[in-house]
């Protein structure tokens, strides 16, 4: 293969910048030449495509974010506009494609896989969703923000001895929450894969006030099935202690990527750009363990992400 384009899509993570390096740089080295995709889906309609040399890529690895920017594309779910963005690439000799983003990206390359275009998925996403790798690009970089934050929020909870629920992100996946949650101190951890007992919590935060405990932390994920707001009302109306909500938002996207995700996207970055040149058939590119792997595209958009159920059990007795 000698002509690939690269484009990030879906939600930004930290690491997406490191892992575009990745992809120009090998693919320079294969003696490639490499067209960056701006703004995902809905650049590749429109044509805003460039080509990208050496110096393209220098002195992004450490900024969170996309240099080539990203965006959600409605259009592009229609059969007509993936067409048309098949008649784009093949406008600009493009034959194989590098989709950084997470499972609505992937599923955006199976289709242009389906009408003939190489796709090799990069998993760019903090929710860490994905279930053929065991980490995805921006997840490691999302869960040290939130221990960041916990440690000031502790700080304030227990000066006015109160109970803080602080929301992460996570609909469907709730490893942001258990991860920092667990290496946090929280006292509680709700994730959307175990329901939710908020009966349970207030015995529990009632028979810690009258053993003395000052404030209690609680982490829940977005996707848990109740409201954050709902849940802060009722704990507050049942124990009478007050009770705070924290939302941490899109925070957990931003910032310089931790040395873990660096090495994650260069090195699943470079493995996509090598299969490319190596005209591989479509195929999705993670890690397990310390290997770096790659699956057929669809097999892995099918693969469930299992939770570590031992690991939130810890969290529970630790806590």
């Amino acid at each position: 293969m000698k002509r690939i384009g690269v484009l990030t899509s879906g939600g930004d993570a930290p690491g997406m910048n490191a892992a575009l390096r990745a992809v120009v740089r090998t693919g320079l080295s294969l003696d490639m030449e490499v067209f960056g995709i701006s703004h995902g889906y809905e650049g590749l309609l429109e044509g805003e495509i460039e080509e990208m040399k050496w110096h393209s890529v220098g002195d992004i690895m450490q900024r969170g974010g996309t240099i080539l920017r990203t965006a959600r594309s409605k259009r592009f779910r229609e059969e007509k506009w993936q067409d048309h963005a098949v008649n784009i690439l093949n406008a600009f000799g493009i034959e194989g494609l590098v989709v950084i983003g997470g499972n609505g990206s992937f599923a955006g390359g199976l289709q242009l896989a389906k009408r003939g275009i190489k796709v090799m998925g990069v998993p760019g996403t903090i929710d860490n969703d994905l279930g053929y790798t065991d980490y995805t690009i921006g997840f490691d970089t999302a869960v040290n923000t939130v221990l960041d934050l916990i440690s000031n929020i502790r700080d304030t909870s227990s000066s006015h001895e109160r109970c803080t629920v602080i929301e992460v992100m996570g609909r469907h996946c709730g490893d942001i929450a258990l991860h920092s949650g667990l290496t946090g101190g929280a006292d509680f951890i709700l994730v959307p894969e175990i329901p939710v007992d908020v009966n349970s919590i207030c015995r529990e935060v009632l028979r810690g006030k009258q053993a003395g405990k000052r404030h209690n932390l609680i982490i829940k994920a977005e996707g848990v099935d109740i409201a954050t707001n709902e849940l802060v009302q009722r704990l507050e109306d049942v124990t009478g202690i007050e009770t705070r909500e924290v939302v941490l938002g899109y925070i957990q996207r931003g910032g310089s990527p931790t040395q873990r995700d660096r090495m994650l996207a260069s090195v699943t970055g470079a493995k996509a750009a090598r299969l490319l040149y190596d005209d591989v058939e479509s195929r999705a590119v993670g890690v397990r363990g310390e290997e770096v792997i790659s699956v057929e595209l669809e097999e892995a958009l099918n693969m469930k992400r299992e939770f570590i159920k031992d690991l939130y059990d810890l969290a529970t007795r630790l806590s």
